[in-house]
């Protein structure tokens, strides 16, 4: 058959044909390109010219260029439009590309040429040149190749395993978030919660053919539902159903997994001669090992932990009063928490989402985009796209082509929980990147747009810094392109650009209502960022818990768990406020550590608010759109990907190492 993905692509801008591809397209296209990276690999190896860094390091990099194309739009897919067809066809394909990486990474003649040039005279080699060859050096040694034969057999194992294992933990817990769903029907059974959920949850229940609300463990049905829900006992049904995905006895539970995952993370640590796989990875990150991870971790819980002790007093104070709740309980928190603010602050974040418009909000974020870095947006109805609610644009820089944005924005059977970025092409010389932002905001209803929360505006301009940094990437190699840098690194670009959303001067862009066009008054704004410090203390001690678990997961005393929810309360008790629910495990669902790419990472969240807080406090300074300040952040940080140590361009940018005050006083934690 005619293979759309192993031909030119006759798109605009050579984008992806995704109206031609097919899920029986993918491997046959990804075993064809295997063949030939391999046959490219072979040429390199069996070159008789002295190694250079030209003929070795270049031609790798350029190696498997379709190939990655390739099985970047399955992974992609798989994540964002899977269906069963297309997860059997990544289960079968993800072995054979971990086997091809093990193949180029324990190549013995391979290794040997680059050592050749990692050991030769490198003064004529630009920086960009030197980090290529460092970190392709530094990733065969770190991928096997100084091991013997029988010890190479034994990391190809644990690799093809890994692959196999972190698809299916995530199939998993789609599995059991799409498997539950509540069909209410009576009034009084939804009552306290806002308009705009209602309207969504009428739209679910209609195209099941159903009358009522239907309500589903999907971000946008499940946040507000948890949050104005004025019945308890829906409430409790809703956490508990959300709480327990991969740890019920069906063929969906991931307990077995993820004490399998574990086990071989720390075997494959072991086997390259690191104690733990916290020990191996964090070798690669800024912060360099666990224990100082762990101090940062401990010093921010110690300046939470008063704050946070006071937020939950106020809490329990607060539904004894008014409830008559004896005993708070987790699907309490957020309830309680909303009831509060709204007492506080003399606003409902529902008040909110009127002035908040999803079209309203793009343009609105293209405008302070276009200010800061002088990007503009076509949207181009030509460029095939994946799901008729996906968004195509045409991204320019003076008047010229730049990049490829794909936005994807409503929740789907198909599509996981959370939001996230991802690329389809990298930038390099010569090639403009083609990236994606993926989202799960609340839809479009029958009488109104789709009206986002303000957190959902905050999570918008996150996932859009990450797009950032990969549209406005400009270095020679793909793979040091775009938001290919430290993992504690990456978050910096998406979390920076959150702040413009507490900013009068951004939000007067965008921030109208979306009948009378209205902006947003002055006095809501004070109020968002007043709202800004709200249980921040709560809030840092739940992100800190999260990052503790994963190290606890991934340290040298890792392989002695054989419980995980044992495990789990034993690490995450000291952070909770509420009594633990014996149905209950997160971790057969975190997927941040057992699918993506966050094991003995989730630190980063909370490293980056350090230098993004700290960051934001120049453009405070000198002024938010200030145009000498955005270019300092473009030519240091965003164009600079990976080429350099990410501590030397941020002191580049902003004169001086970090320090953590200004995230403490952005967070009212500042003593």
């Amino acid at each position: 058959m005619n293979n759309p993905l192993l031909e030119a692509f006759k798109t605009p801008f050579s984008t992806l044909p995704f109206d031609q591809i097919e899920a029986a397209h993918f491997l046959p296209a990804i075993e064809d390109q295997i063949t030939a990276t391999r046959e490219e690999i072979e040429t390199i190896c069996q070159n008789t010219a002295a190694a250079s860094f030209e003929n070795t390091l270049e031609a790798l990099e350029k190696s498997g260029k379709r190939l990655g194309i390739i099985s970047g739009a399955l992974f992609n897919l798989n994540s964002a439009e899977t269906n069963a067809t297309l997860q059997e066809v990544t289960q079968k394909a993800a072995p054979l590309l971990t086997a091809l990486q093990n193949d180029i990474r324990l190549n013995t003649q391979l290794f040997e040429r680059i050592k050749t040039v990692y050991e030769a005279d490198q003064s004529s080699l630009s920086p960009e040149q030197k980090t290529l060859l460092e970190k392709e050096y530094k990733a065969f040694v770190r991928n096997g190749a100084l091991l013997n034969e029988a010890e190479k057999t034994s990391l190809r194992t644990i690799d093809q395993e890994l692959a196999q294992l972190s698809l299916q933990f995530g199939e998993r817990v789609l599995d059991d978030t799409n498997a539950f769903s509540m069909l209410l029907t009576k009034e009084e059974e939804v009552a306290g919660l806002p308009e705009s959920t209602l309207a969504m949850a009428k739209q679910l229940a209609e195209a099941d053919g159903k009358e009522g609300w239907k309500f589903t463990l999907d971000y946008p049905s499940y946040v507000p539902f948890m949050t104005y829900a004025d019945n308890r006992a829906l409430r409790k049904e809703m956490s508990l159903a959300f709480g327990k995905r991969g740890f019920q006895a069906n063929k969906n539970n991931n307990e077995e997994t993820v004490l399998k995952i574990v086990q071989l993370r720390h075997q494959r640590a072991n086997l390259l001669g690191y104690p733990s796989h916290a020990a191996f990875v964090l070798e690669e990150r800024m912060a360099k090992d666990e224990a100082t991870v762990r101090a940062f971790l401990t010093d921010l819980q110690e300046k939470a932990a008063p704050k946070a002790k006071a937020e939950w007093e106020e809490i329990a104070a607060y539904g004894a009063q008014h409830f008559n709740y004896t005993n708070i309980a987790k699907w309490d928190t957020a309830y309680l928490a909303e009831k509060i603010k709204q007492e506080r602050f003399a606003f409902n974040e529902e008040e909110l989402k009127p002035y908040f418009a999803l079209p309203k909000v793009i343009d609105g974020l293209f405008e302070v985009v276009q200010r800061l870095f002088g990007l503009s947006f076509l949207e181009r109805k030509d460029i095939p796209v994946y799901h008729e609610d996906v968004l195509a644009y045409e991204v320019q820089k003076d008047g010229k082509f730049h990049a490829v944005l794909y936005a994807d924005f409503h929740p789907r059977a198909g599509k996981r929980n959370g939001a996230w970025m991802t690329s389809y092409r990298s930038q390099s010389a010569g090639e403009r990147p083609h990236v994606s932002i993926v989202c799960n905001f609340s839809p479009p209803t029958a009488e109104q747009p789709a009206l986002l929360t303000f957190n959902e505006v905050t999570t918008l301009f996150h996932e859009f810094g990450h797009a950032l940094h990969g549209m406005l990437a400009n270095t020679t190699y793909a793979a040091l392109s775009g938001t290919s840098v430290s993992w504690d690194f990456v978050e910096l670009p998406s979390q920076i650009l959150e702040n413009w959303c507490y900013e009068s001067e951004a939000l007067s862009l965008f921030a109208r209502h979306y009948k009378t066009g209205e902006a947003l008054p002055q006095h809501y704004i004070e109020k968002i960022k007043r709202a800004g410090q709200f249980q921040q203390g709560l809030q840092t001690l739940r992100q800190l818990s999260f990052g503790f678990l994963d190290l606890s997961w991934h340290g040298e005393e890792s392989t002695k768990i054989d419980n995980v929810k044992s495990h789990e309360l034993e690490v995450m008790q000291p952070f909770q406020f509420t009594q633990d629910e014996a149905e209950n495990c997160m971790s057969t669902s975190f997927s941040h550590i057992f699918q993506g790419g966050y094991s003995a990472g989730y630190y980063s969240y909370k490293w980056a608010e350090v230098l993004d807080a700290d960051a934001f406090e120049l453009f405070l300074s000198e002024g938010i759109f200030d145009a000498k300040t955005a270019q300092s952040f473009h030519d240091h940080i965003l164009s600079k990907g990976g080429t350099e140590h990410p501590m030397e361009l941020y002191k580049r940018f902003r004169g001086k190492a970090p320090k953590v005050d200004a995230l403490l006083k952005r967070a009212g934690l500042a003593v």
